[in-house]
């Protein structure tokens, strides 16, 4: 057994947070590495602005205004500078990011970085490829983020679905584009079909409130395009978005050049639901292209494969046992195992 902390300067969350709303893929990615690794009997902190010490699922949380214990086997800094160095008694540090690392190109990363030379872990080669290879750091390591149980054997039926597409990710990453689109192009290829869209600024706790503004003006758009079938449903929680995911057929996403790994296509997958997308940002590694969905860079291609799956029962089946048996391999217990591996 080792003695984990990990530490996070964000958002507000807890230890209950990710079963009561949504919440943004790098804080659920957080909880669900701590509690993988807790899962693989270690002992495991979280220390983060969390109102009060509490346990659950096997993680104990404390405020970041209790301090910090002298020692761990693993201290994960958490992509803020000033966690960097609170625990120069760890055995070994690790700095895990989850934007494209341009960002530590600052004085008040680089300095840091250089003095205490982490490891830096990446989720995938594209996000690998965005820190220059004369910056400072450790070791460099790719583990990508796991995929929560719930959708990794969430028991999921064969049966030929309703032609429903849906989105559910930050409506900043290409959702203006993708509901013009919809309306323009793949609605008239596939006139019944319906874009159901879970997205909102509340998913992003106080980080969204001044994003917020945008956010609204893609979902007012978003709003006047309900005659081409789009529907707006909201960010929903987890459980819930779960049971939705077994009534979608294809999720349709363009990419991000700022995102590196994209829960969103990979919680997907692992229901069974083909995904189309462009090579932006990390997305293209998301899918098997050909076999649990396509890459799709023309706008035009892009319209035609969404429209092929929801109009193809026999492509959409074919692609959905694909994505249930490819796409279900790498969960959190995986991803808490490769980080073991860092402990000295």
């Amino acid at each position: 057994m080792a003695i984990i902390v990990l530490a996070d300067d964000g958002i507000k969350f807890d230890g209950f947070t990710l079963s009561e709303r949504p919440l943004g893929g790098a804080e659920t990615a957080f909880i669900s590495l701590a509690e993988g690794m807790a899962a693989r009997g270690h002992d495991v902190t979280i220390i983060n602005n969390c109102d009060r010490s509490h346990e659950n699922n096997g993680v104990k949380w404390q405020p970041l205004s209790d301090g910090f214990p002298k020692t761990a086997d693993l201290y994960i800094a958490n992509r803020g500078h000033r966690l960097l160095g609170k625990m120069p008694g760890a055995k070994r540090t690790i700095f895990w990011i989850h934007n494209p690392a341009g960002y530590l190109l600052k004085w008040r990363y680089l300095s840091r970085l250089w003095k205490i030379k982490p490891a830096i872990v990446f989720s995938g080669a594209h996000h690998l490829a965005t820190y220059p290879k004369w910056a400072p750091c450790g070791e460099r390591v790719v583990i990508p983020y796991g995929i929560e149980n719930r959708f990794m054997t969430a028991e999921v039926g064969n049966e030929i679905r309703q032609k429903r597409a849906i989105f559910t990710s930050n409506p900043l990453r290409s959702l203006d584009w993708l509901v013009d689109l919809w309306a323009t192009k793949i609605h008239p290829l596939s006139p019944d079909a319906e874009l159901h869209v879970f997205a909102g600024p509340q998913t992003y706790g106080s980080a969204g409130d001044e994003k917020a503004q945008r956010m609204k003006a893609i979902l007012d758009h978003a709003e006047t395009l309900r005659d081409a079938g789009i529907v707006l449903r909201g960010p929903v929680p987890k459980t819930q978005l779960l049971d939705e995911m077994r009534e979608a057929r294809v999720m349709p996403y363009r990419g991000d050049v700022g995102e590196t790994f994209c829960l969103a296509l990979g919680e997907a997958q692992a229901m069974g639901i083909p995904c189309v997308v462009q090579e932006v940002g990390c997305v293209a590694e998301r899918i098997k292209d050909g076999q649990t969905g396509f890459v799709a860079n023309d706008d035009d291609l892009f319209a035609r494969r969404t429209a092929e799956i929801l109009n193809d029962d026999a492509l959409w089946s074919k692609q959905h046992r694909a994505s249930l048996d490819l796409q279900r391999s790498w969960g959190w217990g995986q991803a808490a195992e490769a980080f073991e591996r860092l402990i000295r």
